[in-house]
């Protein structure tokens, strides 16, 4: 895993340990500008650590994705879908709790 993908991974975790919750998930747009979200589970929104990275970035002005790095998520996370819909080159690494590497998607 790179550097920078690490960088990530040390996002992800933060979120996770703020939110107090057993994923989250970080990205970094296409001018290495990086985002962190933990999931938001109410009554009437729910949101994968993915999606809320993803939305804050967009939210903040990202046109295009490099990477995205899920802690103890899964690649079938709803959040890859839009990945893939805004950055289909984009890759994503999931990782366990540790931060260590499960799986890359590479394309998503």
């Amino acid at each position: 895993m790179s550097d920078e993908d690490q960088k990530l991974v040390v996002l992800a975790r933060g979120a996770l340990a703020r939110a107090e919750t057993s994923s989250a998930a970080a990205v970094r747009d296409g001018d290495g500008r990086t985002y962190a979200g933990a999931p938001v589970t109410t009554s009437t929104l729910t949101l994968s650590g993915l999606q809320v990275a993803v939305a804050s970035a967009l939210s903040s002005g990202a046109r295009a994705f490099e990477a995205a790095v899920l802690v103890n998520g899964t690649g079938d996370d709803p959040g890859m879908a839009t990945l893939s819909e805004i950055s289909p080159d984009a890759y994503a690494v999931v990782t366990d709790l540790s931060g260590t590497p499960t799986d890359r998607q590479d394309s998503v």
